[in-house]
């Protein structure tokens, strides 16, 4: 069966109710969120697998629910899945676009029915409701299954009060989910050898997961403002960087049980010769390390880290950090493969509610319009959500295979194109993905 979108017609509310709508009968209970094993691991000999097949026993075994065995079976029944879409700001259009294109495709092709609803985010909703958050969009999020996120922000909105920023919005919608576990891959494209400002035989064959706290530390910590200083008269601005024990706690259990299903490999990211806070975190990582003596795990001081991201990435397989660090780091990362328009993220909690899949990239709203614009981060955002949120493996694959195969063929957008290969904007790369995924990866 095909997927469907339901236009945001008489506004957020009317999307929020089609997606209950949407929502097959016995399918409140959520699916465990799974990290699935890269290509070939499967066969590493002597690999333990941890065996997690619910949220609730994640837990329960002192393990991480967000990170769930890739070897569970998805739950029999029907095969429909409830979708939250915010198209966002700048290129966001064009690229969920392009997006819902390829999974009407894939939807298509395994027979799986994707009720697909649009709501408002960021700089579109604070022109639209002025939140960049209106509680109906939170309502049709929780309501979903999965939340497929394009991009939020631009210059028009810089100039608003903090609380009133598209930012502000992404940030409370983490919040409100509890998605406290943010994944960014970045992994070199063969078909991209020289897209990425380093040396080919730095790059080639990178494939690293960095797992981010997203719901933590500088940016959600008090107090926080700026003011006068009543001694001085100067303008004063402090953040908080704050953590607590179990905080860090459970992004390590994400990150070990991520490692375990890779390369056994796990660097914490942290700056514990001067904060405090990285003292605690460090302290903390190694506490949840001890449940995984496979796992090996060393420490880095974030600066020494984002050196070696660049001088020899391949030495890292899973990295681990606090909210800010990840930040800067995952962006690092991106420039490995060669551009931010190839990489996607999922933000992932307990399995309780909805995952949010977005881009790692931002609005673009210098090119926002022009049709160039690269929706393969969105469209690889969308391969994530069918895998880690909605159980559809092969689904995935078949995205994944059919990026592959376009770029395979020699097809490029702006940021990726080089000499010998055809140019085509947003719009037909996504026509591209399309007729790769209905003809099998081919």
């Amino acid at each position: 069966m095909a997927a469907f979108v339901v236009p945001c017609v008489g506004g957020v509310g009317a999307a929020a109710a089609a997606a209950r709508r949407g929502r097959p009968a016995g399918a409140s209970a959520r699916r465990p969120l799974r990290v699935p094993a890269p290509a070939g691991a499967a066969a590493a000999a002597g690999r333990r697998r941890a065996m997690v097949p619910t949220a609730t026993a994640a837990a329960s075994a002192g393990g991480s629910p967000a990170a769930a065995s890739a070897d569970a079976v998805a739950p029999a029944g029907p095969r429909t899945h409830t979708i939250t879409l915010l198209p966002g700001d700048g290129i966001g259009e064009e690229i969920m676009a392009a997006t819902v294109d390829v999974l009407d495709a894939v939807a298509a092709r395994f027979d799986l029915t994707l009720s697909m609803s649009s709501a408002l985010m960021g700089g579109a909703a604070i022109d639209a409701t002025g939140e960049p958050l209106p509680a109906a969009t939170l309502d049709a999020c929780r309501a979903s299954d999965a939340v497929l996120l394009a991009c939020i922000g631009g210059y028009k909105w810089d100039d608003l009060p903090r609380a009133s920023r598209p930012e502000t919005g992404l940030l409370a919608l983490r919040k409100q989910l509890g998605l406290f576990a943010n994944l960014r891959p970045a992994k070199a494209f063969a078909q991209l050898e020289g897209a990425s400002s380093l040396k080919d035989e730095v790059v080639n064959g990178v494939d690293l997961m960095v797992v981010r706290e997203l719901t933590g530390g500088v940016y959600f910590g008090t107090p926080k403002g700026i003011d006068t200083d009543p001694a001085t008269g100067a303008r004063v601005g402090y953040s908080n960087m704050v953590y607590h024990d179990y905080e860090v706690q459970r992004i390590a259990r994400v990150a070990l049980d991520i490692a375990m299903k890779r390369g056994k490999s796990l660097v914490s990211v942290d700056k514990a010769n001067v904060l405090e806070v990285s003292q605690l975190w460090r302290e903390e990582v190694i506490k949840a390390a001890a449940d995984y003596p496979e796992v090996a795990l060393s420490h880095m001081y974030v600066d020494n880290a984002a050196m070696q991201l660049v001088r020899w990435p391949k030495q890292f397989d899973v990295m681990v950090t606090g909210n800010l660090f990840g930040d800067v780091l995952s962006d690092c990362a991106s420039m490995l493969v060669g551009s931010l328009g190839m990489l996607p993220s999922a933000s992932l909690g307990d399995g309780s509610g909805p995952g949010v899949f977005e881009p790692v990239h931002g609005s673009a709203p210098d090119i926002a319009g022009t049709d160039a614009a690269n929706p393969v981060a969105c469209v690889l955002s969308a391969a994530m959500m069918l895998r880690y949120a909605l159980g559809e493996f092969p689904a995935a694959d078949a995205v994944e295979a059919a990026v592959e195969a376009v770029l395979d063929a020699g097809w490029r957008t702006g940021d990726i194109m080089s000499e010998g290969k055809t140019l085509v904007g947003c719009k037909r790369m996504g026509e591209l993905i399309v007729d790769a995924v209905s003809a099998g990866g081919k």
